[in-house]
């Protein structure tokens, strides 16, 4: 492959250009409902509904524009959250796991805080779970109106919650958030704990669980950072599924489904109250997840990983002046969701915010960038600590990785091919000019956005 072009990268520049065939005369309500830890495929009108049943997800990928092809900044809660809600990347807030966060975020102003100003009324009902910009006095970060804002058990609180918002007298548009809980508990089931929403049945006969991923088995040529990642996770007793045999990861995704179906009936609820408030034909719904789950694929569960179950993210945008279709678009949720909704409210940014207007009819780019910090291992005995952090480089044909720690800390994935991650191609010498392609454009993105670590890690490369 000739590389000699690689200087030329097609950043899309966003402007606020409404949506084609959009009309802008009246103010548009926005209501963005927000799922914790739900991969982009676990809906049934992607996969099917042998196993899986979703109809309000469905309905709304059946009328509004689907992305197949969105990545979420980082998947992990806080630091996806963190990016949602700001517009920045991970590394510019400091926010790269769910511990503390180490930067002044005071500095960068938020979602709910830009609508504020321009005449929006705010809301914001369920999860945060961004400590970086913590709830003071029942408001948070120019949310105007919360609600049942603590994590766990709220799921079935926060349709009573959104309602109120929706039907509230006002001459002004509006802005709410409603993000749910589930199907984040799958964590809990995993450990055999109480299911903070509350149960979700009787599991059937094996014969009626879904199957193993088709990917369930561990990559071919993993490099060591991958497979050591798995290990320092997996003896965590808070991720207990070393041990899993196939029949237990089978009942895991099983579960899983369960609990995306409890949160779908949640969603349809407040659409139909949005309906009956006659506020229907002049919203904007948007409907993402912060982070997606590993269900067994290549043995893993939970997040914070770049492969495909966990970082990719359903994202659908439904409302007046769009037409439905599913567009292939590269789309990263954490800097492109404010853009976005910004543009369609013709609200104006500063031109320093990363993102890009994903609904422009000429938005194009060859690349997007996510990040990630493996905060959640435990560390073994005879192994030093092991939490590295990684860069992950969407392209239009290939994903590519690479992290601070181990001896081979690169991988490369053909996607068209390969959609399962199945054969990591970094080792390989006929896909080398491939390698030094997605190299150079991390490093572009990384000297563009002032990403140190990235640099750095690259000064390190496989051999």
């Amino acid at each position: 492959m000739n590389v000699k072009w690689i200087s030329i990268i097609a950043f899309c520049f966003w402007g606020w250009m409404p949506a084609e065939g959009q009309k802008t005369n009246t103010p548009k309500n926005i209501l963005i409902i927000i799922t914790d830890q739900q991969s982009a495929d676990a809906m049934s009108a992607v996969i099917g509904n042998r196993y899986l049943h979703t109809p309000n997800m469905d309905a709304l990928a059946k009328s509004g524009i689907r992305f197949t092809r969105a990545y979420c900044a980082n998947p992990l809660c806080t630091p996806s959250r963190s990016s949602m809600f700001t517009g920045r990347y991970p590394h510019e807030l400091g926010v790269m796991d769910n511990e503390v966060p180490r930067a002044d975020t005071t500095l960068f102003p938020v979602m709910g805080t830009l609508f504020a100003a321009k005449g929006y009324e705010t809301g914001y009902v369920g999860k945060w779970h961004v400590p970086a910009f913590p709830l003071k006095n029942k408001e948070i970060s120019g949310f105007q109106w919360t609600e049942n804002n603590q994590l766990g058990g709220s799921d079935s609180l926060l349709p009573g919650s959104a309602i109120r918002f929706i039907n509230k007298e006002r001459k002004q548009p509006f802005l709410l958030v409603v993000s749910f809980i589930n199907p984040h508990n799958i964590c809990e089931w995993a450990r055999g704990d109480r299911l903070p929403d509350g149960d979700i049945g009787t599991p059937p006969a094996l014969a009626d669980y879904p199957p193993l991923l088709p990917n369930y088995a561990p990559t071919l040529n993993e490099s060591d950072v991958n497979r050591d990642m798995r290990m320092f996770t997996q003896a965590n007793p808070k991720f207990p599924v070393g041990n899993f045999t196939d029949s237990q990861w089978r009942e895991y995704r099983w579960a899983y489904y369960r609990m995306i179906e409890k949160v779908d009936a949640h969603i349809g609820t407040v659409i139909d109250a949005l309906k009956a408030s006659g506020r229907y034909e002049n919203t904007l719904i948007v409907f993402l997840s912060d982070h997606g789950d590993m269900q067994g694929a290549h043995q893993w569960n939970q997040k914070t990983v770049f492969y495909e179950e966990s970082a990719r993210v359903p994202f659908i945008l439904s409302g007046p002046g769009l037409k439905p279709k599913t567009s292939n678009l590269l789309v990263n949720t954490g800097v492109d969701l404010i853009p976005t909704i910004c543009a369609y409210a013709g609200i104006s940014l500063p031109a320093s915010l990363p993102g890009c207007n994903i609904l422009k009819p000429d938005s194009y780019r060859q690349y997007v960038v996510a990040a990630n910090r493996l905060a959640i291992g435990k560390d073994i005995p005879g192994k030093k600590s092991f939490k590295p952090e990684g860069r992950m480089v969407r392209s239009e044909h290939f994903k590519y990785w690479i992290y601070d720690k181990g001896k081979q800390r690169e991988s490369l994935f053909d996607m068209d091919t390969d959609p399962g991650e199945m054969q990591d191609l970094a080792r390989l010498p006929r896909y080398r000019s491939v390698l030094e392609l997605h190299r150079q454009y991390l490093k572009e993105w990384a000297e563009k956005y002032k990403d140190d670590k990235a640099l750095e890690m690259l000064q390190y490369q496989d051999l």
